[in-house]
Parts: structure tokens; C-alpha cells; sequence
């Protein structure tokens, strides 16, 4: 009778064949490829810090310092691959001892040397400070471009010890929508448009120029003409994830002859039913605007809030916030909470930021009492 064969044959060639197998899989996947051709790796680099980047494609919230001129045989290396370490990205209420980065951010359509002169004047450290602007092109932009590219020279001058981070420029491919006149900009018939652009060019100002390091981004108008030297660490200091102070407007009262202040930024709101009732009965690209006659919302405004000897500290909600000076923390932008350039629940640019960041989970704030104050045409 013939012998059954085993289903499996068990012998000391079979043992061997499948360990050099196992080591021939173990050395392919975590063996040393130093010997085999390839094409030269690029060399990693990990940020743990706030060091300037090794490469002019790395962001550019840091700063970048040219590297040697090659010579004619030499050949550039390829762009490093750069790690960083998001979870030391801090964003709390003491940013000057945790040493967090800020990005100020400026739509800029007319320079003003006040303005500037506020930026060089901030307390917060200037090599935690990168800058960015957008200016749309045509001739004031191409005017404002030459102001302010003359003032970046003499601040950032090798001699000048006060140097901010980096600086970036941005130019738009179209102009202002509007005549940049004060009762041009804010007539009603222009402000969803005007607004629109508005948002389009913040958006990208802020996805150009937001970077890993970046703890804070703060919006800062081009026509903020007087603002305390302490403004990041200030409002920092509450550790909210917007938060924005009182806009105002110095003013010749020719009555009184003597200098007063007005409300300027209408557009940092608590919502009312009325508004609420108003956007319900409005078509899908309708916009709520706030500070028209024609537009009553009874919103409460924090405009009217403000009050010279009121504590500067003082908190109040916002459903809406104004964008003359911003601050966010830079995971509120990094979660997707935009500049919405279309009608978003009616909202638009910096009202519709605000509501884009509650639907997010992060709420806004206002300081009614702490003020900044805006350039008087």
C-alpha cells in the first residue's frame, strides 16, 4: 500500500531558505541605502525655534539670509526638507516670554508715515515681528510701493539693531475698486464690492505669507495713524482667539474749537433680533451692513461702548468684529476660518470672519475701552 505524503514538509533547507528570506525583507526596509545609486537626498533640517530658514523657498514668516555666491563649477544643493515642530507653537497670554512669533498684515492703497512710525515704535520684540503688505497696483499703489520700499531700507539697515524678522511684499494684479477718498470708500452702493476686494486681497496676504512659526497674526490698517507702543502684548495678554480694541477718529471740533474723538469702526457688533429678522427675509447674495441709515440693525456696537476713563481691560462678546486692528491667534486662520469674499449667512470680510470663526468653535471679543485711532481726512 502506498505511504500518505505530510501536507507540509519540514527539513533543515526549508529553515534555511526562509531566514535568508526574512533578513533579505528586514535589510530592504531598514537597511542603509547609503550604497545604492540614487539620485542625492536633500538634507533635513528641524525647527525648534525661531533661527532664520536655510532656503528661500522655506516661509516667509521667517527670516532668510542669502547664502555665499557659488562659484562657476559649484552647483546649488537642493532645498532641504524641513520639519517642524507645530506642537511648540505657542499662543498664550505671555508671548514675549514664551517668545512667539506675530505677523502683522496690512492692505495697504496709501502710505501714511504715521503708520509706520507706530510699527517702529512697538515694544514687542521687532526680531518676533515679520510684516507683510498687499498693495493693488495703479498710481498710488505704485506710490505707496515706493514709500514704504524707502522706509523698509532705512529700518531694516544692517546697522539698525531693531530690525524686524522679514518683511513681504505683495502686489495685486488689479487696482482699488474705488477712489480712495473717505466718502468714497464707505458710500453704501460700493461696499459690497469694495468689501469683496477687500477680503480677496486679505485672504492672499494671509495664505502667502502665514508660516509654522507663526504664534499670532495681527491686521493692522495702513490708516491706523496712533496706536500704544504695548498693542500686541496687550491684547495678547487676554489670550482670547479674537480679539479687537475700540477704533476711534481724532477730530477738529470747529464748534468747540478744540480737538475731540469720534467712533470710526462700526463694524465690532453684538447681533440683535432685528438684524437676525433682516438677514431671514434676504436673498442668498444679499449682505448685512452696519452704520447706515438706510440698514437699521440695532445691533449693539462697541463703538458706542468706549469710554476714555472705563477700565481698558474690560471684555465684552462680539458676533462681529472690525479689521483696523486684529488680533488671532494664528490656529484660529490655520483651522480655515477666512476672509469670506461672498455672502456668508449674509456677512462678508471681516463681519463674516467672525461668524466663520464661531462656526469653527472660536468665539471674539472686543475691549470697548482700550483704543486705537484712525487718520482723519
Amino acid at each position: 500500500m502506498p505511504v500518505v505524503r505530510p501536507a507540509r514538509r519540514n527539513s533543515t533547507i526549508t529553515y534555511i531558505l526562509a531566514g535568508i528570506l526574512c533578513i533579505f525583507f528586514l535589510y530592504f526596509f531598514f537597511g542603509d541605502d547609503a550604497s545604492l545609486p540614487s539620485i542625492p537626498a536633500a538634507p533635513r533640517q528641524l525647527i525648534l525655534g525661531k533661527e532664520a530658514a536655510a532656503n528661500a523657498l522655506s516661509p516667509p514668516s521667517l527670516p532668510f539670509r542669502k547664502p555665499a555666491k557659488l562659484g562657476p563649477d559649484e552647483v546649488a544643493p537642493p532645498p532641504p526638507v524641513v520639519h517642524y515642530q507645530m506642537n511648540n507653537v505657542s499662543q498664550t497670554a505671555t508671548p514675549i516670554e514664551n517668545r512667539e512669533t506675530v505677523l502683522i498684515l496690512t492692505p495697504l492703497a496709501r502710505f501714511y508715515q504715521e503708520y509706520w512710525d507706530n510699527l517702529c515704535k512697538l515694544s514687542y520684540p521687532h526680531d518676533l515681528i515679520s510684516l507683510g503688505f498687499i498693495i493693488p497696483k495703479g498710481r498710488e499703489g505704485n506710490m505707496a510701493t515706493q514709500q514704504l520700499q524707502e522706509r523698509i531700507q532705512q529700518t531694516q539697515a544692517p546697522t539698525n539693531k531693531n530690525r524686524f524678522a522679514s518683511i513681504t511684499i505683495l502686489r495685486q494684479d488689479t487696482e482699488a475698486i474705488t477712489a480712495q477718498g473717505e466718502a468714497d470708500r464707505h458710500a453704501l452702493d460700493v461696499q459690497k464690492d469694495r468689501r469683496a476686494a477687500m477680503s480677496r486681497a486679505r485672504n492672499s496676504l494671509l495664505f502667502t505669507t502665514l508660516g509654522p512659526t507663526t504664534s499670532w497674526v495681527l491686521w493692522l490698517d495702513s490708516d491706523i495713524v496712533e496706536s500704544p507702543p504695548s498693542l500686541i502684548q496687550d491684547l495678547a495678554s487676554h489670550n482670547k482667539p479674537v480679539i479687537v480694541p475700540n477704533c476711534f477718529q481724532r477730530y477738529f471740533n470747529r464748534q468747540t474749537e478744540a480737538w475731540e474723538t469720534r467712533p470710526y469702526d462700526f463694524n465690532s457688533w453684538q447681533d440683535s433680533p432685528t438684524a437676525q429678522g433682516l438677514a431671514e427675509k434676504m436673498g442668498p447674495e444679499e449682505i448685512l451692513l452696519e452704520g447706515y441709515a438706510e440698514m437699521a440693525t440695532y445691533r449693539s456696537l462697541m463703538a458706542y461702548m468706549g469710554d476714555s476713563q472705563g477700565d481698558p481691560r474690560a471684555e465684552v462678546d462680539l458676533d462681529g468684529v472690525g479689521g483696523t486692528a486684529l488680533l488671532v491667534k494664528a490656529d484660529v486662520h490655520r483651522d480655515g476660518a477666512m476672509f469670506p469674499p461672498f455672502p456668508f449667512y449674509h456677512l462678508i470680510e471681516t463681519e463674516g470672519f467672525a461668524k466663520m470663526a464661531s462656526r469653527l468653535g472660536w468665539k471674539s471679543f472686543g475691549l470697548p475701552n482700550y483704543f486705537v485711532y484712525h487718520y482723519n481726512e
